[in-house]
Formats: structure tokens, sequence, C-alpha cells
């Protein structure tokens, strides 16, 4: 049976057909298709104005983003074949690129699967729905996991704000199997406790793995300043690897508590100090104290969540760059990070380098990182790439 057909206004084709897989509401043409006709997670035929084909969606006839492509042909079939299919090749990425089962195993629009991320810690799935449209298929998902992966446990993490948006319920459940009352994962010959009912997100974030490690690699006898450390993925590793010093700074009591079991779990609890604190006024405290670091983290959370939040957003990360670089060591090493997809790698860039100008430092980048590749990017689908790193050696101006 054919699916039912939304219709694009003229024009309004295009960036699907140079790759992108969205639909906003205001696109369609709601006199041929009009959007009360349809439920939220149907799936829908979308044809241009012309009235050639683009493919098969699911639709949410109450959101901005209202239809997300799974497939560039029409009236597909969405069973636990369809999920098993592109399971499949999303593993085979992942089985390439490691050798131990903890990573990013689905990775949304840039793996076919709109509105899913899953993550994988060891048997044990996280899985985090979005959308209506993913959410009504729900059960052939799960099907396909077991099937494909075997896991003792799935927990579907659904205490996030897209939910509510999409009209979705946000209580987290386990879906299958039970989840143990310890969950530990490795990354970078580290080992680490998550939570994954109560933390952030899944529990954890791999999308920086790559920069962890580089880390890791100059931390040796370095005083390192860990800010919005969450659970320690920054810092652990950069004791294990020889740091003289580690403080972890943390507004989460939560966070740090297992941020301190992980030290323990890696045996450096001697060289890693664990602070509650607001970052901004940790900061500011230190500047009062002198005191100095040889090398600052600093990962905040999306600061810039809309478009409309970018000025507000761009002076709070332009304020901690600030004081940062204050309390940096001479010759010191700088690593800042934004999560924010509305700001860019070039305004971070130059968020940095006016910074710098502004209270006479010499700062140059010697490397600049994104997500790890178990967080692939689309190219037609921009906002797959988020993540951005500045790796900056600090000095008195020259």
């Amino acid at each position: 049976m054919n699916h039912p057909e939304i219709h694009l206004k003229k024009h309004e084709d295009k960036r699907l057909r140079k790759g992108h897989v969205w639909v906003f509401s205001n696109e369609i043409d709601t006199q041929r298709s009009p959007l009360e006709q349809f439920t939220a997670g149907q799936l829908v035929n979308v044809t241009g104005q012309d009235g050639k084909a683009l493919g098969t969606a699911y639709i949410n006839p109450n959101t901005l983003i209202c239809a997300r492509l799974l497939s560039r042909k029409s009236n597909l079939k969405c069973g636990s074949n369809f999920f098993k299919a592109r399971l499949t090749t999303a593993l085979l990425l992942r089985e390439t690129l490691f050798d131990k089962p903890f990573y990013r195993l689905v990775f949304g629009e840039s793996d076919g699967l709109p509105g899913l991320v899953i993550d994988r810690f060891g048997d044990i799935l996280a899985v985090q729905i979005t959308t209506a449209g993913m959410e009504a298929h729900k059960e052939f998902l799960l099907t396909a996991l077991i099937e494909l992966l075997a896991p003792t446990t799935i927990v579907f993490k659904n205490d996030n704000s897209q939910r509510e948006l999409e009209g979705l319920d946000t209580t987290s459940v386990v879906a299958y199997g039970e989840l143990p009352e310890q969950v530990v994962i490795e990354e970078n010959q580290a080992r680490f406790n998550i939570d994954i009912m109560n933390g952030q997100k899944t529990g954890w974030f791999f999308d920086h793995r790559n920069s962890r490690k580089q880390l890791a690699a100059i931390a040796g006898n370095k005083r390192v300043l860990d800010l919005f450390s969450y659970t320690g993925a920054w810092g652990i590793p950069a004791a294990i690897n020889g740091a003289t010093e580690v403080i972890c700074v943390d507004s989460s009591e939560g966070a740090l508590t297992i941020a301190k079991s992980n030290a323990q779990l890696n045996n450096v609890s001697d060289r890693m100090q664990f602070v509650r604190s607001d970052v901004f006024e940790f900061l500011k405290q230190a500047r009062l104290n002198n005191e100095h670091y040889d090398i600052i983290v600093l990962d905040p959370p999306a600061l810039v969540k809309r478009r409309k939040d970018f000025k507000q957003g761009y002076e709070a990360y332009r304020r901690l760059n600030d004081l940062a670089l204050q309390v940096l060591a001479p010759n010191g090493i700088l690593v800042s990070a934004s999560c924010s997809y509305h700001l860019t790698a070039e305004n971070l860039h130059e968020l940095l380098r006016s910074t710098a100008r502004h209270i006479d430092r010499h700062m140059v980048f010697f490397n600049q990182s994104g997500q790890g590749p178990d967080h692939p990017v689309h190219p037609g689908v921009p906002e797959s790439a988020y993540l951005k790193t500045f790796f900056c050696s600090v000095s008195t101006s020259l």
C-alpha cells in the first residue's frame, strides 16, 4: 500500500536534492497536503512541486522540522528488516574503527536513522529516540537490536527536551533485560563508571575521545585544570599519563561523586581534587588567589542552543576563555571546546584570537579537532558536524 503524500512548495526541494533530510513545516504546500490530515510518526512520500518523488519520510505535523527522510525511495517499509540493514551498516563502520564495543553505534541522520542515537557500552545499549517518527517504530528497532547484537540490556533514555517538543513521554525505561548496579566502560586505556539512568544524555560522551587522548599524551608532569569536568573523562586520563595534579571542577555533586569513583577505579585518587563550584566563580577566585595551571581544559555544555541565543552564548564563551587565560601558566596550554552547533569553528577561532589579544597573550593553535569517528558527519547535513576543539599554546606577548 502506498504512503500518503506531502507536496513541497516551489523551490523548497533544493535542500533535499543537495542531500539534506529535513523538511520544515513552512516548506509544505498545505493547500495540496493539509498537515491536519497526518498523525505524528506516520510514514509519507515526499514530492516536489513538479510532482517528482523525493523519498519516504516520517512526519510530525506539530513540529517545525515537520518531516525527516528515511530513504530516497518512495513507499519504504519501515520494519525490523529496515532497522537491521541500517544497523548492520553502522556496526560495520564501528567495528572497523574500534577493537572494543564502546562507541556511539548510531548517530542519527549520519547513519540513516534520523531521530535516533544509540551508545554501546559493551553488552548494554543506551537508546535515545527524539522524534515521534522513530518512536512509532521503536518495537521494530528493539527487535532488530536484539537479533543483531544480542545485548543483555537495552535502556530507552527518554529524559530530553526534544521529546517534549515532539509530544513524547520523558520517562526513561529499561526496555530489555536488567540494568546492573554498576556499568563500567573503557576509553583510551582508562575505565569509567557511568550512570545511564541519571546521567546526562546517555550517561557518557564519546564524542571527545580523540581530543582526550591527545590531552593525556601531553599531560605528563603538568598541573591540569579540568573545567565542566562531569565524571572525569578529560582529567582521569591526564592523571593516568603522569599529570602531577588534576583539579576537576563541576557544579554537579552527583557527577563529581562518580568522578571520584573513577579516580579510585584507575588508581589516581592521590593526584586528583574535586571541586563543586560554578566555573565562572571558580576562575574568578583562582585569579584572586594568583593560581596558575599548566593545562586548562574548557569543555562547557552547549551555551548557544538556538540561533537566537547566539549573542548571549558567544559572550559567555568569551568570558570563560578570558578568565581561563588569566590563570593559565606562562607557556601553558588551553584546550577550548564548544559543542554548540550555532557557534562555528570560525566563531571560536575568532573568539580565541580576540581574547588573547585583549589580555596581551601570544597564542598559536597546534591542533584543531572535532567529534570522534563514531560521530560521522553527513556531508548533506551540516548540523551533524557540531563539535570543535582548539589546542592552544599560550605565552607572553612577543
